[in-house]
C-alpha cells in the first residue's frame, strides 16, 4: 500500500475509530483498488467489503479483524489494539503487560511465558484473541524495540558456564526426541524446563553477557515447547509461548532465535485458518536475517511464506517464495545458521514443496515433489517423513492413482503407530477423506479400518 495512504489524516481518523466500513472505502479510493483487490488482501468476500462500505454489515469478528489490519498491511500505530487489564487480583496475570508497544522488560517477558505455563484455559484464550489482533504489532516492536538488559545482581547463586550449558543440553535433546518420537508426552517436560529458567531469570544473580545466553536458552526452551503443544493437539496454547520467546529472544539479541519464533507462528497461522498471518510472520523474519548469511534459515522461512500463500491461492507468490528457497538450500549450511535448524535439507524444501501444490490442486506436481522429499530426509524425523507420506497419498488419490495411494497411506500409518502426534493424527483423517474416492475395495476397507484405529477417529 502506498504510503501516503496511511498519512491520510481521514484514513488515520476512520482506523483509529474502528470505522472500518470507512476506512476500507478510504484505503481502496487512496491506494487506487478495486473492491476484488481488497477482498484478495484481506480474506474478506466483495459482497461483505460492499455491505460494510456501505454501512450496512460491520466488522466485529476478533479474527477478521486481524485479517483486515494485516492483509493490508495497516501499520500497528494507526489500529489501537484492545489489549485488556486484569487487576481484581495481585495473583492474576496482568494482560495490560502483554501489549507490544510498552517497553520490553524482562518482567514483561516473564509475565508472557508465565500466561503459557501457568495460565489457565481461559487465560490462553484471552491471549490468542489478542496475539491473533496484535501480530503485525508485536512483530513491530520485536524489530524496532529496544529491549532491557537482563541483568540481576542479587543474593541468589550466581550462574555458571556449565549450567548454562547442561540447559541448553536439555533443550537440544528435548528437540531430537521430539523429531523421533513425536510431542506426545514432551509438552510437559518443556514446561518444566521452561519454569526453571524462568526462576533463573528471577532468582538467580547474573551479568549481562549471561543474562543474554540465559535469555537466549529461554527463548530457545519457549519455541521448542510452544512447538510440542502445537503438535499435541493445544492449538489454542501455541501463541503465548511463542510471542513469549518473541521477547525472550529480543533480550537474547539473537535475531535468529526471534525468526524462529515468527516461523513457528507461521505454521500455526496457515494451520488454523489464518494464512496471511503466516506470510506476515515469514515477511518479518526474512527482513530481519537476510543480511546475516544464513542461507538454510532464509529458506526456511521461504518454504513457511510458500504455505500462507498456498492456503491464499496466490500461485506466483508461491512459485517465487520456492524458488527461491531451493536456491538458497542448494548454497549449503553456513556458520551463520543457528545450531538448531539441523533439519532443513533438500528433502524439506521438497516437501513444502508438495504440500503447497496440494493446497494449490496440483496433485501431480505434488506427487513429483514428495518423491523427492522420501528420497532426500533425514532417516531420524519420522514425524516429518510421515506427515509427507499421509499428503503424497492424498495426492496419489486425487490424481487417480488408487495403488500408489494406499502403497503411501500404508507406510504413513506405520509411522503414526509409532510415534505420538495429534498433528499427524490428522494428517491421516484428512488422508482418509481422500480415500473415500477410491471406493468399497478390500485395500480401502481394511486402510480406513486401520487408520480410525490409529487416529481414534471413530471414537
Amino acid at each position: 500500500m502506498p504510503e501516503r495512504v496511511w498519512r491520510n489524516p481521514e484514513v488515520q481518523q476512520a482506523l483509529g475509530g474502528w470505522d472500518f466500513g470507512k476506512a476500507a472505502l478510504l484505503i481502496r479510493q487512496r491506494g487506487s483498488l478495486r473492491q476484488e483487490d481488497l477482498a484478495q488482501l484481506t480474506g474478506l468476500s466483495q459482497s461483505f467489503l460492499s455491505m460494510l462500505e456501505s454501512g450496512r454489515r460491520r466488522l466485529t469478528n476478533i479474527d477478521k479483524i486481524a485479517d483486515f489490519l494485516a492483509g493490508l498491511g495497516v501499520p500497528h500505530e494507526l489500529a489501537p489494539l484492545p489489549f485488556p487489564r486484569r487487576t481484581t487480583s495481585p495473583t492474576e496475570l496482568h494482560f495490560g503487560d502483554l501489549d507490544p508497544a510498552l517497553p520490553w522488560t524482562a518482567r514483561r517477558m516473564v509475565t508472557a511465558l508465565g500466561t503459557a505455563v501457568g495460565g489457565s484455559a481461559m487465560d490462553r484464550r484471552r491471549f490468542l484473541s489478542v496475539s491473533g489482533l496484535g501480530l503485525t504489532a508485536f512483530v513491530h516492536h520485536w524489530s524496532a524495540a529496544e529491549a532491557e538488559p537482563l541483568v540481576r545482581a542479587a543474593e541468589g547463586s550466581r550462574l555458571t558456564h556449565g549450567l548454562l550449558d547442561s540447559l541448553q543440553d536439555t533443550t537440544d535433546n528435548l528437540r531430537v526426541m521430539d523429531a523421533s518420537a513425536g510431542s506426545g508426552t514432551l509438552a510437559d517436560l518443556g514446561d518444566a524446563h521452561l519454569t526453571f529458567l524462568m526462576r533463573l531469570v528471577e532468582q538467580a544473580t547474573y551479568d549481562e553477557d549471561t543474562g543474554r545466553r540465559l535469555a537466549a536458552i529461554t527463548a530457545d526452551t519457549a519455541i521448542q515447547t510452544g512447538w510440542f503443544a502445537f503438535d499435541a493437539g493445544d492449538r489454542d496454547g501455541t501463541p503465548a509461548y511463542l510471542l513469549g520467546a518473541l521477547r525472550a529472544a529480543k533480550a537474547s539479541g539473537d535475531v535468529r532465535l526471534g525468526a524462529g519464533a515468527l516461523s513457528y507462528l507461521a505454521i500455526h497461522g496457515y494451520s488454523t485458518g489464518a494464512p496471511r498471518s503466516a506470510v506476515t510472520a515469514a515477511q518479518a523474519a526474512r527482513e530481519k536475517v537476510k543480511h546475516l548469511g544464513a542461507p538454510a534459515l532464509e529458506a526456511m522461512l521461504l518454504t513457511r511464506q510458500a504455505r500462507g500463500h498456498a492456503k491464499l491461492g496466490e500461485r506466483q507468490a508461491v512459485f517465487t517464495a520456492l524458488g527461491r528457497a531451493a536456491e538458497l538450500c542448494a548454497q549449503g549450511r553456513s556458520e551463520r545458521d543457528p545450531h538448531w535448524l539441523y533439519w532443513i535439507n533438500e528433502g524439506e524444501i521438497h516437501g513444502q514443496a508438495g504440500s503447497c501444490y496440494l493446497d494449490l490442486d496440483e496433485p501431480h506436481r505434488a506427487v513429483i515433489s514428495f518423491t523427492k522429499a522420501h528420497d532426500s530426509l533425514n532417516l531420524s524425523d519420522q514425524r516429518t517423513r510421515g506427515l509427507f507420506l499421509s499428503r503424497a497419498a492424498s495426492a496419489h488419490l486425487r490424481q487417480g492413482d488408487a495403488e500408489a495411494g494406499c502403497n503411501a497411506a500404508h507406510r504413513a500409518l506405520d509411522l503414526a503407530e509409532q510415534l505420538q502426534s495429534a498433528r499427524l493424527n490428522e494428517h491421516v483423517e484428512a488422508m482418509l477423506t481422500d480415500l473415500q474416492t477410491v471406493g468399497n475395495g478390500t485395500h480401502a476397507r481394511d486402510l480406513v479400518d486401520r487408520a480410525t484405529a490409529v487416529t481414534g477417529a471413530g471414537n
